[in-house]
């Protein structure tokens, strides 16, 4: 969507506060011991208590309300009896929908202790979200995005996944533009004024292909490499990006 009168930034602004305040209500929680349905659980009651929906449940029919990926599961992993353990990456991506506006975000947690090279792994993935948020301006063309997503993480010494694409968002979960997170010179449309999307770099510390599970959902690195993502939802302006999930 693109933002159009007052009332639809304040519509979006809403759902993009509750979703951020999920996110962090679930972080405080990783700890060795809980299970994902555990953290999911604590997710679903937070969303509830402001009447607001799980965006891949309402869409998609996903089988829980938050995602929770561990470690080499890149992507939509289904919480559930999994124990969370020291030293797991934990991505957490919480999508929900209230009065038919969406927000999207999501985030990398590490249970402690951790090596030097998972901390710079987790600080790598949350940067690449930065820079990729800083060439998110109007008038620039969709690849610049991916472009700096993916120089910065190759200085780092890392990957980007680039079969997980971010996209547009607003009145529904997915809607156009997708935007790759590494550089595509066809994708070269101009990012407009108001345009609300997703940037949401998914980094490895392997060659960054993805195989689907039998259940059709968890994205999983073939080669058993970890991946972390952070993601935020953002409104294009003329400078910096308006942070819906901040």
């Amino acid at each position: 969507m693109s933002i159009e009168n007052p009332e639809q930034l304040a519509g979006l602004m809403a759902i993009g506060k509750i979703v951020a305040d999920t996110l962090q209500l679930m972080k405080k929680h990783v700890k060795p011991g809980i299970t994902t349905r555990e953290l999911d659980r604590i997710g679903a009651d937070y969303l509830k208590k402001f009447g607001a929906k799980s965006a891949p449940q309402i869409t998609y029919g996903y089988p829980e309300v938050t995602c929770i990926s561990i470690n080499d599961e890149a992507a939509h992993g289904i919480p559930g009896n999994r124990v969370i353990q020291q030293g797991d990456l934990v991505k957490i991506d919480v999508s929900a929908e209230l009065n038919g506006y969406f927000a999207d975000a999501a985030i990398t947690v590490g249970v402690p202790p951790l090596t030097r090279r998972q901390k710079r792994f987790i600080q790598a993935a949350q940067e690449a979200l930065d820079v990729a948020i800083e060439a998110a301006v109007a008038g620039q063309p969709v690849n610049a995005i991916g472009k700096a997503a993916e120089q910065h993480t190759k200085r780092q010494g890392f990957r980007v996944i680039s079969e997980l694409t971010a996209h547009g968002v607003g009145l529904a979960l997915h809607e156009p533009p997708t935007i790759p997170h590494v550089y595509h010179p066809r994708f070269n449309q101009k990012l407009t004024n108001g345009l609300v999307v997703t940037v949401e770099p998914h980094i490895t510390t392997g060659r960054g292909r993805l195989f689907t599970e039998d259940n059709g959902w968890v994205l999983r690195t073939t080669d058993g490499k970890p991946a972390a993502n952070f993601e935020h939802t953002i409104v294009i302006t003329q400078g910096k990006p308006l942070i819906v999930t901040a």
